[in-house]
């Protein structure tokens, strides 16, 4: 963002966690914000800013936004739905396979020494390791990045069911998958399960509380 704005406005770079570690001259001229999810934003930190118009919230979720005093305070909020989608898709392959391969532990037997010279030694170290093939995966929420792990999940031969009440018809034809009409057929089918729709007061605490 930096080479396309430094034109066209003063950048100020803020590694703060909280907004008593921003500069009070961002605090007093500052008119947009451009955050990620490591900072949140309660009334009181939005009315310490004294100019600010926009926020835009890097990422999909915008949690961390108090967003009804953000609309009081006249401040427009807005997300980037298509950022690191793919890079999340893969960092989510990557759990669901260290879940079934049981790669963690095995690597953490090496570092530890550990000299597995028998089918024995590697079911004991790799104990819970199971083949992904034919076994199916539960998505729950369908947008950008379940779409990505979906088509990412087929391709190691995983059967992918999915649930999303907001989502069109059509898009299981599509992208090869099965669609199911409530939440509890998806965890009654599936082997393992991955969220991705975006936390908010609706399904907050959707798996169980």
């Amino acid at each position: 963002e930096m080479p396309i704005l430094k034109d066209v406005a003063t950048v100020a770079f803020c590694d703060a966690q909280s907004t008593q570690e921003i500069h009070e001259k961002v605090l007093n001229e500052a008119v947009g914000a451009l955050m990620y999810h490591t900072i949140a934003l309660t009334r009181e930190d939005l009315e310490k800013f004294k100019a600010l118009r926009v926020i835009v919230r890097i990422g999909s979720g915008y949690d961390n936004i108090d967003i009804k005093s953000a609309g009081d305070l006249g401040i427009a909020v807005c997300n980037v739905p298509a950022a690191s989608v793919e890079e999340t898709a893969d960092s989510t392959m990557c759990h669901i396979l260290n879940l079934y391969r049981r790669t963690t532990w095995l690597h953490q037997a090496l570092r530890e020494g550990t000299r597995v010279q028998s089918v024995e030694q590697i079911r004991e170290v790799a104990s819970g390791a199971a083949r992904i093939r034919g076994e199916t995966l539960g998505i729950i929420g369908l947008g950008r990045v379940g779409q990505a792990v979906a088509l990412r999940a087929k391709a190691f031969g995983f059967n992918v069911l999915f649930y999303d009440p907001y989502l069109s018809d059509g898009t299981e034809r599509a992208l090869g998958l099965q669609r199911v009409s409530t939440l509890q057929d998806l965890l009654f089918h599936s082997d393992c399960v991955t969220l991705h729709c975006g936390l908010n007061e609706h399904n907050h605490h959707l798996i169980n509380d």
